[in-house]
């Protein structure tokens, strides 16, 4: 007999089920005969594809068996079952990178939490909810040795070699002095039928009833062993969208995401003809917490014919749908049908292409609060999608948001589009890291003066990759405010006289500043300001910054340009400014302010204060 102690992420989830961490304490059944099913679906496809397994008679079934005299409820399969090693990865510990993170998203809000434990896959958990102690006996397909494994759920559990037949896993629950209500035949059915009804394999409840034989005093009861299936054990994707109503829909959704969260949207279709295949896909309302990791679990199970095959393919759709769960059940594919074959099989390249447009299609329906969910959980995906999946750039740029300049909220760029200038056909645009940096930008005054729209994207990381790629949407070219001429209402006699006006200032400036600055030049874009910064458009690395960063790289220094307001007071003075040290002092303010403005650093800050100072001490 070997002791163990739990995983601490597992202690503090312990914690949290046994004090009713889900809303619903019934859950628990739903979860334990998820995991049950799971089981039969790995075993069934073992005694399709291999050899050792083929000529087995087997008939798969969930069992659950209720014992009022012990107060125990027993959920077994006779699945794949699990050997000493699968116990302490699946059990022991969450096998799963990403575990600290998982535990510090939890928030406490017990509605909330559920969600997160099911979308870690730690359902089996949810067990202590109810019981005092758990016991699991298993066997797994092709092994000699079965196991034990129990736990009272307070931080320790054993693991014991013991003797047993057949492969599968039996789970026996002590419940708790008031959980007994899990013990009537009825509140089980009740639970079964709400949660695991199209479960594909037979839920058989077992249990011993009383009956009464004779007549009179000589009456008598003895009790009788009785068992029934008490689901309908059709897979629900199978069945015609005419035969379900929503909440067969929402019900199969929670059983797949472990959670009690509603789905935002579902897509259900057959597709017959040259191939033929059933989808059935869910929008989740909440992000899946590992959404921006590496090692994500895919949410898509591959069945072909009702077998299951896989549910940790990450090409069956596009990573930037990696939030999608459901099922893809396909008619053509070999039951034997490997992973690399998947990876570069026709008839699944083809149904993920069809797939991809469903759903998309589906998220561009989404309106009003739907919509609105959908931009605040999966915006950034979408996003990723442009950049990658150039076959449907173009609905992906009609199912994307963006601040604006001029309006509250999110914009599509259609809405951009139809309040825009239908003769210039530009959609205009600034980068960067913090939204009110940006919206405070002198870059966005000539902009606003003109009131023409900017699109405000402050997810730098990304939008510095995506956007510069885009191009152009519906013949409309996007445009980075800070690499173009801003908009203005002189003419260009106008701007070349003051040009030549301010020639000599914009020169002194620039020998100031030195290689500080790749020009210094007179702006048309400013209003109030007296200066900002731009990128030079003609720089190559300018137009290659967004390749260093989806390399991982470090972006190159690209020297700016200095443009001056020649209507502020500050630039009037400074041009008949005769003291060297003052001059140079409001040089480098004029740039290192300018900086600040776009959330950059000035090159020494002590030093910036330090003139910043002798300024104000001069001014005083």
């Amino acid at each position: 007999m070997a002791k163990h102690q739990f995983q601490a992420e597992i202690g503090q989830l312990l914690k949290l089920m046994t004090h009713s961490l889900y809303s619903n304490k019934e859950v628990f059944i739903r979860e334990l005969v998820s995991n049950a099913s799971d089981a039969l679906d790995k075993f069934n496809y073992l005694s399709l594809t291999d050899e050792t397994f083929k000529n087995e008679a087997w008939k798969a079934q969930i069992n659950i068996g209720i014992d009022k005299e012990d107060g125990s409820l027993t959920i077994s399969d006779n699945g794949i079952g699990m050997n000493e090693e699968d116990l302490m990865n699946h059990l022991g510990t969450i096998a799963k990178s990403g575990t600290k993170s998982f535990i510090e998203s939890l928030t406490g809000d017990a509605k909330k939490d559920s969600n997160l434990i099911g979308q870690f896959g730690v359902g089996f958990y949810s067990v202590f909810m109810v019981a005092d102690k758990v016991d699991v006996i298993t066997k797994k397909a092709g092994a000699e040795q079965a196991y034990k494994f129990s736990t009272d759920g307070t931080g320790e559990f054993e693991i014991t070699p013991v003797t047993k037949e057949s492969q599968g896993t039996i789970i026996y629950i002590t419940l708790k002095e008031d959980e007994k209500e899990f013990l009537d035949t009825w509140r089980v059915k009740e639970v079964v039928k709400k949660y695991s009804n199209h479960i594909a394999y037979p839920i058989m409840l077992n249990y011993a009833d009383e009956e009464s034989s004779g007549e009179g005093e000589s009456k008598e009861t003895e009790k009788v062993k009785k068992s029934e299936q008490i689901n309908a054990a059709s897979a629900l994707w199978t069945l015609s969208k005419s035969e379900l109503k929503k909440e067969d829909y929402v019900e199969f959704y929670k059983t797949i995401s472990h959670g009690d969260e509603e789905p935002l949207a579902y897509l259900h279709n057959k597709v017959e003809g040259a191939q033929e295949f059933t989808t059935l896909f869910y929008i989740p309302k909440t992000a899946p917490f590992d959404l921006y990791r590496a090692d994500y679990q895919p949410g898509v199970k591959l069945y072909v014919k009702r077998v299951f095959i896989t549910d940790d393919e990450k090409e069956l759709l596009p990573s930037y749908l990696r939030f999608v769960k459901g099922i893809i059940d396909s008619e053509d594919l070999p039951l034997n049908v490997s992973r690399e074959i998947l990876q570069e099989n026709r008839i699944l390249a083809n149904i993920r292409q069809s797939s991809v447009k469903k759903i998309l299609l589906e998220i561009k329906k989404l309106q009003g609060e739907e919509a609105d969910i959908f931009t605040e959980q999966y915006n950034r995906v979408i996003k990723e999608g442009i950049f990658t999946d150039h076959t449907n750039k173009e609905t992906l740029l009609e199912i994307v948001r963006y601040k604006s300049s001029s309006q509250e909220g999110l914009v599509s760029l259609d809405e951009y589009i139809s309040r825009g200038n239908s003769e210039k056909k530009e959609i205009y645009y600034i980068i960067g890291k913090d939204e009110k940096v940006l919206r405070n930008s002198p870059l966005l005054e000539a902009y606003k003066k003109a009131e023409i729209e900017v699109l405000v994207m402050d997810d730098e990381e990304v939008d510095s990759i995506v956007t510069p790629m885009i191009g152009s949407f519906k013949a409309w070219t996007l445009k980075d405010i800070t690499t173009i001429e801003a908009p203005d209402s002189k003419t260009e006699e106008e701007k070349e006289e003051i040009s030549k006006e301010y020639h000599s200032l914009t020169e002194r400036i620039k020998e100031v500043l030195g290689d500080e600055v790749k020009n210094v030049k007179v702006s048309t874009r400013l209003t109030s300001s007296a200066s900002c910064v731009v990128k030079d458009s003609s720089d190559p690395m300018a137009g290659m910054a967004h390749l260093f960063v989806q390399m991982g790289q470090k972006v190159p220094e690209t020297p700016l340009i200095l443009e001056i307001n020649p209507e502020h007071m500050m630039i009037k003075k400074m041009d008949a400014l005769q003291d060297k040290e003052l001059f140079g002092d409001v040089a480098w303010i004029l740039l290192d302010s300018a900086k600040l403005s776009e959330g950059m650093e000035p090159k020494d800050k002590a030093l910036f204060a330090q003139r910043v100072a002798n300024l104000a001490g001069k001014a005083l």
